[in-house]
């Protein structure tokens, strides 16, 4: 996994216990514990990350380990060795096959692009991997 040109990357030999925030693309291969702040750019989770953090982006790409709500305007990517346990808030979500999500799915048309299921979801992968079970809360 490469990072994005032109995105600060915070390594896999680092450790950060408080909050990030910044005005740019950023990518995390590390472990954090805080808060992650990001309101008009993108986050990428590396593959080596753990991160214990609530998120607020514009856009999450996740390949690694991600335990915290998110909040993010536009799009949520969880890739195949992602694994994010928390709520998500998105205007449009993308989960990749082996990918894991344990929490609520919030989508907000008004917040990315239009989605086409109902505002408030509850995720369940129980029939198989392929598949993904989108219903709406009782």
């Amino acid at each position: 996994m490469k990072p994005a040109e032109g995105s600060t990357v915070i390594g896999k030999s680092v450790v950060v216990r408080g909050d990030i925030s910044g005005q740019e693309d950023l990518y995390l291969d590390c472990d954090i514990e805080g808060t992650i702040t990001l309101s008009e750019n993108r986050l990428t989770i590396g593959p080596d990350a753990r991160i214990v953090a609530n998120v607020t982006v514009r856009d999450l790409v996740v390949f690694g380990k991600l335990t915290g709500n998110v909040h993010a305007t536009g799009r949520v990517d969880l890739r195949q060795s992602a694994s994010l346990t928390g709520d998500i808030i998105a205007g449009r979500l993308s989960i990749e096959e082996s990918a894991m999500l344990k929490g609520k799915v919030e989508l907000k048309p008004g917040t990315g692009q239009s989605a086409s299921v109902p505002q408030t979801s509850s995720v369940s992968a129980a029939a198989s991997p392929e598949t993904l079970i989108l219903q709406p809360k009782a």
